[in-house]
């Protein structure tokens, strides 16, 4: 990506139909700073632009819950508009990921970013999308925080293809097993792509394997290569932008998870009911959720890729929030 541009775009988006010299005034810069972020010989920091956001009627607060999913609780205490709620963001979005990992994603040094997570240093604007994305590898989704990622040139079309990647996601969810196949060692050491082999793999018919594979390939996340399928690693389709379609997925396969289960599959299993404190549950959901992150960083630095597994769990009080 190109996060110049991205950056540059995001501030003329948030400007509007204002001049770049009555947005500089807004912000209370006496000069035409603006002018300056725009033709990117200049940059604000990360805090100032978010400032900036919020000065023209962006609410930071609820769009970071927007793309948490869930709200979180450190801008109860930080104001992420400031030094230090920049550090605190990109360090909560890294979650498990070492320091030295997140430098080599963001092609920064060690040193710089570890400056910036302590908050020694502030990012310029660019940086943060930078640090967004390899952090999270969902930097689309957070520029939904501040304006429609559609309105912005630089990323208009990847915002719409992963839209549509999305929506293939939830109309047909075996795509997304599909998808895992296509990474397996196996698949990789086949001289040329072998109809029926993904379908062996997941226990689905020919049929639905190949209505995926078409719609994969329809949908630009995955391209012929050397004979084979090759998924597109710069296309994570994150599926929680709609709650209730994403809500229906999870359920989907929790189903699918069962009938593996029923049918004697290979698998862990394990069901607990208890009593427990509120303040207790709300410590298990913490816990379950750090379990998360270190999984999903286990696999991130999984190779190599030899077996498709589905994990479902779930955590269900049977009574409502008090």
């Amino acid at each position: 990506m190109d996060y110049d541009a991205i950056a540059a775009d995001l501030v003329r988006v948030l400007r509007g139909r204002r001049s770049q010299t009555a947005f500089s005034r807004r912000l209370g810069y006496r000069s035409n700073v603006v002018s300056r972020w725009e033709s990117r010989r200049a940059w604000p920091t990360a805090a100032v632009a978010l400032r900036a956001a919020r000065r023209v009627g962006v609410d930071l607060r609820a769009g970071l819950a927007r793309f948490y999913r869930v709200e979180p609780r450190w801008p109860e205490h930080t104001d992420p508009a400031t030094a230090e709620g920049v550090a605190v963001l990109l360090d909560d979005l890294r979650g498990t990921l070492p320091i030295g990992e997140l430098a080599r994603r963001a092609g920064r040094s060690r040193f710089a970013v570890s400056r910036w997570l302590k908050g020694e240093a502030e990012p310029r604007l660019p940086e943060l999308l930078l640090m967004v994305e390899a952090a999270s590898l969902r930097l689309l989704d957070f520029l939904t925080v501040f304006v429609d990622p559609a309105r912005l040139p630089s990323v208009a079309r990847e915002w719409e293809e992963l839209q549509a990647a999305r929506e293939a996601a939830y109309s047909m969810p075996w795509s997304y097993a599909v998808l895992r196949v296509l990474e397996l060692e196996d698949y990789l050491a086949l001289p040329r792509h072998r109809s029926g082999f993904i379908a062996r793999r997941l226990g689905i018919s020919e049929e639905e394997e190949e209505r995926c594979l078409e719609l994969l390939a329809r949908t630009k996340q995955i391209c012929r290569v050397r004979g084979r399928w090759a998924p597109d690693p710069s296309r994570v389709a994150d599926t929680r932008g709609d709650p209730e379609r994403f809500r229906s997925m999870k359920t989907w396969w929790t189903r699918v998870a069962l009938e593996r289960i029923e049918s004697g599959h290979e698998h862990t299993l394990s069901c607990n009911l208890f009593s427990v404190s509120a303040a207790d549950l709300v410590r298990i959901e913490e816990a379950y959720r750090a379990f998360l992150r270190q999984m999903r960083s286990i696999i991130a630095e999984s190779s190599p890729n030899q077996r498709v597994v589905l994990f479902s769990g779930q955590l269900v009080p049977f009574e409502p929030k008090r």
